[in-house]
């Protein structure tokens, strides 16, 4: 047994497992330069970015930075969600004009406006399921999936009850149209490389 598995699991045992136990026990471990690391319903996912993922991010911030400062975008930035030990690291995080941080200094989940997600083969699962839930149960407005390896992105919209009343499919080259939505904006796909 590791000392990172030795430690949450005492932490279990006692009944004190919390995200910060188990980050804190994250920053302790050699985790490679480029890995993003998120906990997901209290598993540890880590993914290396690829340079497809990143140039969706990057093309993602910036067409949002005419509606949003430097300062109320997020990339890879802790956030705690709603459900059993959600700590993720978002692809991309847009926040509210009102936005305030935490008493730890994080970017609180009322305040998120959208989110990006883009998908890595290893961890789709968890942006098509979980993550999902916890978007919808969380209330944030308006969540993209960019997926690569089919060349779309699914724009959720509208939560309600834990789940997104309206899902909307479109393939890379098209428009997403979110000027109805609180992001007030079309995001071009057209350069959104495919793997």
């Amino acid at each position: 047994m590791t000392v990172l598995e030795d430690r949450i699991a005492m932490a279990e045992d006692s009944g004190e497992l919390t995200l910060d136990v188990m980050f804190e026990c994250l920053e302790k471990m050699p985790i490679p330069e480029g890995t993003k690391v998120e906990i997901v319903g209290g598993n540890i996912f880590m993914s290396p970015q690829r340079q497809i993922h990143w140039e969706i991010i990057f093309n993602i911030l910036e067409q949002l930075r005419p509606n949003y400062p430097i300062n109320r975008l997020a990339s890879d930035v802790r956030i705690d969600f709603p459900g059993h030990l959600n700590g993720f690291a978002c692809d991309v995080a847009a926040l509210a004009d009102r936005s305030v941080k935490d008493s730890k200094g994080r970017w609180r989940y009322q305040d998120i406006e959208f989110i990006a997600e883009v998908i890595s083969k290893d961890t789709s699962a968890n942006d098509y399921g979980p993550k999902l839930t916890a978007y919808a149960d969380a209330g944030v407005p308006v969540y993209l999936i960019a997926d690569p390896y089919e060349g779309k992105c699914h724009l959720h919209t509208l939560p309600k009850d834990g789940e997104y009343i309206s899902e909307l499919s479109i393939a890379f080259g098209t428009d997403v149209d979110m000027t109805n939505t609180l992001v007030g904006l079309t995001l071009k796909t057209d350069k959104f490389p495919r793997d």
